[in-house]
């Protein structure tokens, strides 16, 4: 299982940390935006309760948004009665931090940084705003603020980390959807949350983003759900951007090469002539 805190060079750090968000349990009560918000000092969204998003007023992550509690209406049906219905859906999205980082590969001032917890966060007063990160992303995460042109999202509290405390978000959450803690405890507790849920007949949960040996080499917030990713908007098999980048180059530079070698040939032979 890749380290991410230890390929970022840092020796002796601390078990990595992350969030399990259990949808199962989430009451959509948005505890964890406030929360978010008035720690981060996150600006107002907007309140637009008039957008056709039913009561998801904040509509997506974004530079204003770093926790968004989505409210998804699926449509119901009872076998026995043939009568219709609907069945809420709410999940509490975040930034997942990935265990391979499109945001960070891109970022050309070293805004976008790997702290010793194995999280991603912007250093605000690095960026320059490039906005190279942005369409990196695979999640649609991370997004420029029109105030000051500079990115933001979750640092999954990392100035609380250091202080030995938990994440806000998790910390205000009355249902324990959010849970925080290292990865490692997470997954084996996740793993156990869906062997129950299979028991009670709940056989439509299954977890997202807990494979160290998917597309992002894992994430650092996974999540349960009750439905396929692309009902709550997610990517169903998101893939790091800059996977192939590293042979990609590698093929412009063999190209280089064959081209300046025909090159130089062609004027060689000429001066032959």
């Amino acid at each position: 299982m890749i380290d991410p805190a230890a390929l970022a060079g840092y020796e002796g750090h601390p078990d990595r940390v992350g969030f399990f968000t259990d949808t199962s349990v989430c009451i959509g009560c948005k505890a964890c935006e406030v929360a978010c918000k008035e720690w981060n000092g996150v600006p107002d969204d907007g309140m637009n309760f008039l957008a056709g998003m039913s009561y998801d007023h904040t509509g997506a992550l974004g530079a204003d948004t770093w926790r968004h509690v989505a409210f998804i209406e699926r449509p119901t049906r009872d076998a026995t009665s043939d009568s219709a219905g609907v069945r809420w859906l709410m999940s509490s999205d975040v930034c997942k931090h990935c265990t391979s980082a499109a945001c960070l590969d891109v970022c050309p001032t070293g805004a976008l940084i790997r702290t010793e917890f194995g999280t991603v966060v912007v250093q605000q007063d690095i960026c320059n705003g490039c906005g190279y990160c942005v369409p990196a992303c695979p999640f649609g995460v991370i997004d420029k603020r029109e105030a000051d042109g500079r990115v933001w999202k979750c640092t999954l509290c990392y100035d609380r980390l250091r202080d030995g405390m938990e994440p806000a978000c998790a910390q205000a959450c009355p249902t324990k959807s959010i849970q925080f803690g290292p990865l490692g405890e997470l997954r084996a507790r996740a793993a156990s949350r869906i062997d129950k849920l299979h028991a009670a007949g709940v056989d439509e949960a299954r977890l997202y983003g807990d494979d160290p040996d998917d597309g992002v080499d894992g994430f650092g917030a996974f999540f349960l759900l009750l439905d396929e990713p692309e009902v709550y908007g997610l990517p169903p098999d998101p893939v790091c951007t800059t996977r192939d980048a590293g042979r990609m180059w590698r093929a412009v530079g063999a190209a280089a090469v064959a081209f300046t070698a025909t090159i130089v040939g062609a004027f060689v032979g000429r001066g032959a002539d």
